[in-house]
């Protein structure tokens, strides 16, 4: 597993960059990484229980706070702030984005949820 070498929080962007020692490199979108918590919140206590998570088109992240020497906690500013995202798991959420996304996208559309925040 390639070691994470900079981690980079983009704040005007609202996203993420992570760089690792394979010379691989990724943006991860905060909404995205949000919606991909590793919390239990978000993935449940057991297969099949992940949670879809809509309204956070405009989520930022506000901290990135260390974890040991294998993975981060981000703070979000909707104040989800519960998911450790290990580097390996960031790593994941790199390489699969261009297959979750669009999963993500057909599950807010099946359940007739939006990335958009409720009116009010």
């Amino acid at each position: 597993m390639p070691n994470c070498t900079e981690l980079r929080l983009k704040t005007a962007e609202r996203a993420l960059e992570v760089a690792y020692d394979d010379g691989s490199r990724f943006t991860l979108p905060a909404e995205y990484l949000r919606v991909e918590s590793p919390s239990a919140e978000v993935q449940g206590h057991g297969p099949g229980q992940k949670t879809t998570v809509g309204g956070r088109r405009h989520v930022g992240i506000m901290k990135v706070e260390p974890v040991g020497h294998y993975a981060v906690r981000l703070i979000f500013d909707d104040l989800h702030d519960s998911g450790i995202f290990s580097f390996a798991y960031l790593r994941t959420l790199g390489l699969e984005h261009a297959t979750r996304w669009p999963a993500y996208e057909a599950e807010l559309a099946a359940q007739g949820l939006s990335r958009d925040p409720p009116q009010r």
